[in-house]
């Protein structure tokens, strides 16, 4: 029963805040903050609703000077709630051009200035590209990446796809990678507590003066970096002695 309120306040919320959203993209259009208070809009009463509890430590992110390219895991269609919590100030998110046909929430997408990218039209996904570079090195404004492309549903990351990677290179910007502890598999939405979840941002990992040929080790890099975080969060939660309560992922 639980459950089903909150699934049925949730769809309230959504429609409600992609009207306030639209609105305030309509007050101002394109403006790159909008990302950050719509992500806020979203996140706040989202976290209230479903009684989760996300714990922070993003001083890299938060205090970042310049711009950068952010890359996150993916785990579900929560994390626009989750995440919201953590975007910082002017910074936008790629996504999937088909996302403009989301009623209210593909047209806050869109006037929140965040780069929708055709990946059936490789001409268009170029120049999409090469705006969101000029966007890195001129603009005072960073690029949030899912590297992974797709969920991982909060099993292992997935491989990582090259975009986020050739855009800091190009721009020359630093890549701040952002870690959520695995929650998909343990929310427990049917209790009054839903659990706990864990977001760390790890230092800038600097591009300055690296070519394509070194972005296989950058790749690499990051995607350990990040592994090691999320195993070392997960494995923070399930040390507490609630985490006991909690079924365990298989393997």
């Amino acid at each position: 029963m639980l459950f089903v309120l909150r699934m049925l306040l949730m769809g309230l919320h959504f429609a409600v805040a992609g009207v306030l959203g639209v609105l305030l993209g309509l007050c101002r259009p394109f403006n790159p903050d909008n990302s950050r208070l719509c992500a806020r809009l979203y996140a706040w009463p989202a976290m209230f609703i479903l009684r989760l509890r996300v714990k922070t430590d993003v001083d890299s992110l938060v205090n970042k000077t310049h711009s950068c390219v952010v890359i996150a895991n993916h785990q579900s269609n929560y994390d626009l709630f989750v995440l919201g919590n953590v975007v910082p100030r002017r910074t936008v998110c790629i996504g999937k051009k088909s996302l403009k046909w989301v009623p209210l929430f593909g047209q806050l997408f869109w006037l929140a200035g965040n780069v929708l990218i055709d990946r059936g039209n490789a001409h268009k996904a170029r120049e999409s590209m090469l705006k969101t570079t000029h966007t890195l090195r001129h603009e005072d404004t960073s690029i949030w990446v899912f590297p992974e492309g797709t969920r991982n549903l909060g099993k292992e990351l997935l491989p990582f796809k090259k975009g986020a990677f050739q855009m800091a290179i190009a721009a020359g910007v630093p890549i701040v990678p952002v870690c959520v502890s695995n929650y998909i598999n343990h929310m427990r939405l049917n209790r009054w507590d839903s659990g706990e979840i864990l977001i760390r941002s790890l230092p800038p990992i600097p591009t300055a003066g690296l070519t394509l040929d070194d972005m296989p080790r950058l790749m690499e890099q990051c995607r350990e970096q990040m592994r090691a975080c999320i195993d070392a969060m997960d494995r923070q939660l399930q040390s507490r002695p609630e985490a006991s309560l909690l079924p365990r992922r298989a393997g």
